[in-house]
């Protein structure tokens, strides 16, 4: 993607993406509130952003992920979302423990590693459904 980012910065836009999948809009205070940070905080982040072309934002007004802004947000939510099941399915971590982790793992975590990650959770899931179906076949 081009653009290096600090974890503080991956978690704006990644929590940019996921408060626009809850709500319609998505604004500064609304952002300050989820990432418990101050509002004076999110504008200077959303400036960062802004000159990396990742966001789009007037003062007092919206603040939208750029395309580029939102395939780098997928691409961190994406790896917050492996991590969290890795860490409740797999290992049995409570959720508030596993989401607290998987946000600190996913700046950290190698493409390779990832992917073999993705691999063990997906095996992992196809073999827990097909242990249900088998269940279900014999009743």
């Amino acid at each position: 993607m081009n653009v290096e980012l600090s974890p503080t910065m991956e978690n704006y836009l990644e929590m940019i993406i996921r408060l626009s999948k809850r709500r319609k809009v998505v604004r500064v205070n609304s952002l300050a509130k989820e990432l418990k940070v101050k509002m004076p905080s999110v504008s200077e982040a959303l400036n960062l952003l802004k000159d990396d072309g990742l966001v789009t934002h007037e003062k007092y007004g919206y603040i939208e992920l750029t395309e580029k802004g939102s395939k780098i947000a997928e691409e961190i939510f994406s790896r917050h979302k492996v991590l969290f099941a890795f860490l409740t399915k797999i290992l049995g971590i409570d959720p508030v423990t596993a989401d607290e982790d998987a946000c600190k793992m996913e700046h950290v975590i190698s493409p390779a590693t990832l992917s073999k990650l993705i691999g063990f959770v997906k095996e992992f899931s196809d073999r827990q459904k097909g242990a249900k179906n088998a269940y279900r076949g014999s009743n």
